[in-house]
């Protein structure tokens, strides 16, 4: 299998630059993942495809304003530092640019030194380790001074830190947003609770490893990044309940997905449980909990094409795709969502 069996032609206008300004009037394709048959909805419509005896799994991680501006102490030169894992409460794993002014021993100031960090080592693909030094509390002094870490494909600046969070992020820790979980409101959620429809809520916090393209040719190569997850007794019953019922597991987004068939049992059962994972799911995969997806509309060549590509077929996934460049969908982060059901 070839990475370039999952590449398609998008044009630039397509990638949605702001969020709409409510959630869940965005578009919604309707995929039939057993026949390819595609319908064109409104995302509110998305309860009309919920049954009363489904349960809904959503990611509640929540986005960290993980950009950092700074200036080297000695020579005032501008780095920017984007927080990728946390080691220890004062460590972090980093992505540092410009790397090489960005050496062991070199001390950088962010907001007039509110908060320093210095680089303790390189690590795994030119990361750098490092350790900060601040007084009060490290999350406040963040809030004030990160900035959140779009993706590289939007370029307009975000007016409300709250849109690239989703309405039910509760647990913090992400590099990027579990972006299909942007197009709920809390009206949309009470209205599928009400119709009897339960929310299981597990904890994925999303890496940069999620968008790193694929650069191998052969996508069997491919290394996945770790990520942490979370799974509470709470949601492990609603889920397990919900499959002896005979009900449908309904995964938001392919964060919540990799998380549920990280620890799913070979009958679909899921336990408490947390841990790191790096499942990479891709055509010939056979999928354990998980009975439907919705899902945003992702890049070329990328993993998330690959595990939508393995729950529907790379041939109904790639058709869909092209409908919706048509069709005029918007794309990625802040776009219009699909549900493969």
């Amino acid at each position: 299998m070839k990475t370039s069996d999952f590449y398609y032609d998008l044009p630039e206008e397509l990638i949605a630059q702001d969020p709409l300004t409510d959630r869940s009037s965005s578009r919604l394709m309707v995929l039939d993942k057993k026949t390819g048959d595609i319908q064109h909805k409104i995302f509110k419509d998305i309860i009309d495809e919920l049954n009363p005896e489904d349960c809904l799994v959503i990611n509640d991680t929540k986005v960290i304003p993980a950009r950092l501006h700074g200036v080297k102490e000695d020579t005032g030169a501008h780095i920017e530092v984007l927080l990728l894992k946390r080691k220890s409460d004062s460590v972090w794993e980093t992505l540092v640019k410009p790397g090489k002014k960005a050496r062991p021993g070199v001390r950088i100031s962010f907001g007039d030194g509110l908060l320093v960090g210095e680089v303790m080592e390189v690590v795994d693909e030119g990361n750098r380790l490092i350790r900060f030094e601040y007084d009060g509390i490290f999350e406040e002094i963040l809030d004030k001074l990160g900035e959140m870490p779009l993706p590289p494909y939007i370029s307009h600046k975000l007016q409300d830190k709250n849109r690239y969070q989703t309405v039910y992020a509760k647990h913090e820790g992400s590099a990027a947003a579990p972006t299909a979980g942007l197009h709920f409101t809390e009206e949309l959620l009470d209205a599928i609770q009400k119709k009897g429809v339960r929310i299981a809520r597990v904890t994925l916090h999303v890496g940069l490893g999620t968008f790193r393209p694929v650069k191998v040719e052969d996508v069997t190569d491919h290394h996945m990044h770790s990520e942490f997850y979370m799974i509470s007794q709470e949601a492990a019953d609603i889920i397990n309940d919900t499959k002896r019922r005979g009900g449908r597991v309904v995964s938001v987004g392919t964060t919540s997905t990799r998380t549920l068939e990280s620890v799913a049992d070979e009958q679909g059962f899921v336990r408490e449980t947390s841990g790191w994972t790096e499942i990479f799911i891709y055509p010939g995969y056979q999928f354990k909990c998980i009975d439907a997806l919705i899902t945003n509309f992702h890049l070329p060549e990328s993993t998330l094409l690959m595990l939508v590509s393995a729950l529907a077929g790379k041939e109904h996934i790639l058709n869909a795709y092209e409908t919706a460049v048509k069709e005029r969908y918007r794309f990625f982060s802040f776009g219009d969502a699909m549900y493969i059901g």
